[in-house]
């Protein structure tokens, strides 16, 4: 990401690619209590564990990695703008994926 700060371009490319793994994945955002469990799984998830599923064989197993990797970038994404003043809207499936996310991390957004 260049230092310009073009947050909600940069948040909608990587939601964007969110959701192309959800749809590899076959996840129903709408299903509360999985997008909660995927949460969870995700805040659990060590970089080691995400490494080595990037390297899976398996394409789903790839896809997840994938995810989780690309929801370690959003909310660096979310932090900088943050830091930098600026609110990025909640957009997509992250208005389910981020609360989910804070509510796996034990974290509020306010």
């Amino acid at each position: 990401m260049s230092g310009f700060g073009h947050y909600d371009r940069t948040a909608a490319e990587v939601e964007d690619e969110i959701v192309t793994r959800g749809v590899l994945m076959d996840i129903d955002w709408s299903d509360r209590l999985a997008v909660k469990a995927l949460a969870r799984e995700a805040i659990d998830c060590t970089s080691e564990k995400r490494k080595a599923m990037l390297d899976d064989a398996d394409e789903t197993v790839r896809a997840k990695g994938e995810l989780f990797a690309l929801v370690v970038l959003m909310l660096d994404i979310m932090r900088q703008s943050a830091e930098a003043g600026v609110q990025t809207p909640d957009i997509g499936v992250w208005k389910v994926l981020g609360p989910a996310l804070a509510e796996a991390s034990g974290e509020t957004l306010d």
